[in-house]
């Protein structure tokens, strides 16, 4: 059975539901989610994801009938008397429309909680606050560059130690566990070297120890693929930016948990901290919510479709695709996920930079972009871009070198998609000279 961390709680809000009203006595921060009753769905408990993506959460207006939730941009909300209100105050600490969306996400990761936060950085300084100074942190050692950068130029400022792990054998991470061990990162599939981590062995080790929780990061796979909940984590965050909302107009990102006391305490760090996201931003990723899994299944589809094609192209030395057959892990894959997703690396033959480059400058329908899961295809090279903040030791450790590309496939047609790749390709092999 898994020990949480203890955590100080001051002050905490005291709810009694009355007829749809919250009644509160000294409040200093705790928010819990779907206050109001309305925002529970038991009735799409037993549906399919496809059901639960479209209903979960989306209460038709009670005045109207609008079958779409109306937009809340109210900061502030009337009180019937001093204190007592229908489940929202302020908008920092609690907004209908951020409600809405929180209870489809928890919804379709089969969560008891969730929170949404202003970006999916945010999201992971939050989670990271669980911890106190002193603390011990075990993270994969080929994570996102953004978390990587928090975890030593931050977290490390305010007490956190880190190491950096590779996961491909779980017993790594026993081995690298120590006294003050809180807290275990994992994202799986990697970014952007698609390495999976075994969650469920992992989460064993990490509730061998006490006080340790397991994180993770589950932005590649969405909750379409892969629910890391009921392979033993704690916590799952995901960067809404991407597939959750998958139109690239959201920046945004969510943390949900089964755990009652986490729960608790991210909220009073929401509510704190006070990186949340607009209501606007909740509407726009609701609404790419509902078309979720339709997506996800495009993405996969092209995906493969794209990863095959690579594979047969003379001008590539190695495509990494969980999908594949040929990806070491690929068993792991079909035994911890429903599906691959729609990212696919590759390393283009004598990969430099000034092949590269010419390889993303001649894409027509892929963009040169950060950022990935969206509707629209895009291409970068992590080493310059996303990953840049990685030390160059640190880069070379894990592969992330000037040949390998990183596409996060669309949902455009997949024939067109693959003659864009072969062009650039042609011409990516005319360039000989090295930057």
């Amino acid at each position: 059975m898994t020990t949480f961390p203890s955590f100080k709680f001051t002050s905490i809000k005291c709810f009694r539901p009355s007829n749809f009203r919250m009644r509160k006595k000294r409040l200093t921060g705790f928010r819990p989610s779907r206050i109001d009753p309305k925002y529970i769905d038991p009735k799409y408990s037993r549906d399919h994801f496809d059901t639960r993506a479209v209903h979960a959460g989306q209460i038709p207006d009670g005045i109207t009938g609008a079958v779409v939730p109306a937009l809340s941009l109210s900061t502030t909300f009337v009180q019937e008397a001093a204190g007592v209100h229908k489940g929202f105050e302020y908008s920092r600490s609690g907004n209908p429309t951020r409600a809405a969306f929180e209870t489809a996400v928890a919804s379709l990761e089969g969560a008891k909680h969730c929170l949404a936060f202003a970006s999916g950085s945010v999201t992971t300084a939050t989670v990271l606050n669980l911890l106190q100074s002193g603390s011990h942190v075990i993270a994969v050692n080929d994570v996102y560059g953004g978390t990587f950068r928090y975890l030593t130029n931050v977290a490390n400022s305010n007490g956190i130690q880190v190491d950096f792990v590779d996961m491909f054998d779980p017993e790594n991470v026993r081995r690298h566990l120590k006294t003050n061990t809180r807290l275990i990162w994992v994202e799986s599939p990697t970014n952007p070297t698609l390495r999976l981590v075994d969650i469920a062995a992992v989460a064993k080790i990490a509730h061998s120890h006490p006080n340790c929780i397991l994180v993770v990061d589950n932005t590649f796979m969405s909750p379409y693929f892969q629910n890391p909940l009921n392979l033993g984590a704690d916590i799952v965050v995901h960067s809404v930016t991407k597939y959750i909302n998958g139109h690239s107009d959201v920046v945004m990102g969510v943390a949900v948990t089964n755990s009652d006391p986490l729960f608790k305490r991210l909220a009073f760090l929401q509510n704190s901290i006070g990186g949340v996201p607009s209501p606007f931003d909740c509407f726009l990723a609701n609404r790419g919510c509902k078309t979720l899994a339709v997506r996800m299944r495009q993405h996969q589809e092209n995906a493969l479709f794209v990863a095959h094609y690579l594979e047969s192209s003379p001008f590539v030395e190695r495509v990494i695709y969980p999908g594949l057959k040929s990806h070491p892990q690929h068993e792991l894959a079909l035994k911890q996920c429903s599906g691959f997703s729609g990212m696919v690396s590759f390393r283009i033959k004598d990969g430099n930079l000034a092949r590269s480059n010419k390889f993303l400058s001649s894409l027509r329908l892929f963009c040169l972009a950060e950022s990935l899961g969206c509707v629209e295809s895009l291409a970068e090279l992590p080493a310059v871009m996303t990953h840049a903040s990685l030390t160059p030791e640190v880069r070379k450790s894990i592969g992330v070198d000037d040949g390998l590309i990183r596409l996060s496939v669309g949902v455009e047609d997949k024939r067109d998609l693959i003659n864009d790749l072969g062009q650039a390709l042609e011409k990516a092999m005319r360039v000989t000279s090295k930057l």
